[in-house]
């Protein structure tokens, strides 16, 4: 059952993790926007410039990582995968209202997320429905 569990559900714990508990206590947001856009590290290029990874960039490369491994399992035709398509619809209502309502998750990055989550609806909707229609057009 735990196939079930949308993968893109740890890319928004990061964020919240991030958010929530870096947020300051005047209900500013400067230490959490601090921790998503800071450089974590730096990476030399061959061109001479450094380019700069934040917390946010990484949160965002793990979610497109995740969102590869989501559209595979969207293939799948085992029960367990309306489970799964539930539960990342539950999962994109949950961050659409975090984006629209709590001002820390009005963000690109967090955007972002949300936009990865609606592709994995959609693209699990999508793979549903013409695989049933493929298995109704060879019943007939």
């Amino acid at each position: 059952m735990l196939i079930a569990i949308p993968l893109l559900l740890i890319p928004v714990i990061l964020y919240n993790i991030v958010v929530l508990f870096g947020a300051d206590g005047n209900g500013g947001m400067s230490q959490a926007d601090a921790l998503l856009r800071d450089p974590l590290f730096s990476i030399p290029m061959a061109s001479g410039a450094q380019w700069n990874v934040g917390s946010g960039d990484l949160i965002l490369f793990v979610g497109l990582i995740l969102l590869f491994f989501e559209l595979v399992k969207s293939t799948s035709s085992q029960r367990v995968a309306i489970v799964n398509h539930a539960l990342s619809m539950v999962l994109f209502i949950i961050v659409l209202v975090e984006f629209l309502l709590i001002r820390g998750f009005a963000t690109s990055t967090f955007f972002l997320i949300v936009v990865m989550i609606l592709l994995d609806v959609l693209a699990g909707f999508i793979v549903t429905i013409i695989a049933s229609r493929k298995d109704f057009d060879l019943a007939n």
